[in-house]
């Protein structure tokens, strides 16, 4: 299974920050390969990627979620990834937004991908293109600020 952890500096405040990555189906809109996210509820999403001529869809559960904080999520079905994206206030119109996955990649390009970095290069990509994706609109599309436990922290 690969690894990745990657970070950008946002220049909005952690509430915008939080609250915008928190609209999953406007994914599409700054992450390449994305092609649709539906919010099932609370804590279901449905995800249609596409990498390298290859459509996949599968189902992802969102472990964990604090406003302003993180939010973590594992898939449900193949392909098996997991992660956490963290929000770290740097003053009080500038955020950290650290993704950390974990991937299990399927298929040869995918295994290319993650053997040569390709994979942490598009993660980077992809919070690059949300930070001008916030910035430019000024304010968030929306937001979803309620708490979802570790469920082994219950």
């Amino acid at each position: 299974m690969g690894n990745t952890t990657e970070s950008v500096d946002v220049e909005a405040p952690i509430s915008a920050v939080y609250n915008q990555w928190t609209q999953f189906e406007s994914f599409p809109e700054f992450m390449d390969g994305v092609d649709e996210i539906k919010q099932l509820d609370a804590t279901h999403t449905h995800w249609v990627t596409s990498m390298a001529g290859v459509t996949r869809e599968f189902d992802a559960t969102i472990t964990e979620q604090h406003p302003e904080e993180r939010v973590a999520w594992k898939s449900d079905t193949e392909p098996r990834h997991a992660g956490v994206i963290t929000f770290h206030r740097l003053g009080d119109t500038t955020t950290r937004v650290t993704a950390q996955m974990d991937l299990d990649p399927e298929g040869f390009a995918e295994q290319v991908a993650d053997k040569t970095g390709l994979i942490g290069v598009r993660v980077k990509r992809d919070l690059l293109s949300f930070k001008e994706f916030i910035e430019k609109r000024g304010v968030e599309t929306g937001g979803w600020r309620g708490d979802v436990e570790r469920p082994d922290a219950r």
